[in-house]
């Protein structure tokens, strides 16, 4: 198996709603940390899981300097973000998202 992984840094805003109104958050933004993970048991006929240029376009291409609220059709939570993430990206197996160094979401295909 060949395990592959690409870091990426977008700047992108976003408005998380809650089912508690009290506690949804107006728009702002952060400078994210997004790694893709991938897998393969077979290299491509370029010799790669996948390449990393594919992995920048489907990520910070679709997201840097974005309002989410307005490019993505969910809420934008940090996790949902993840999920949609490994959904973009062929081999994927898992994303790790920080919208902070505090504030980290991991996304597993199992």
């Amino acid at each position: 198996m060949y395990y592959i992984s690409k870091t990426i840094e977008i700047s992108a805003a976003h408005c998380v709603k809650t089912a508690d109104e009290h506690f949804s958050e107006p728009l702002h933004g952060h400078n994210w940390k997004v790694t893709v993970f991938c897998r393969s048991a077979q290299l491509n006929e370029d010799g790669m899981v996948v390449d990393f240029r594919i992995i920048k376009d489907k990520v910070k291409n679709a997201l840097d300097h974005k309002n989410l609220n307005e490019v993505l059709p969910f809420n934008p939570t940090t996790e949902n973000l993840a999920r949609w993430i490994a959904g973009q990206v062929p081999h994927c197996y898992k994303v790790r998202v920080e919208e902070t160094s505090n504030n980290v979401a991991e996304y597993c295909i199992d």
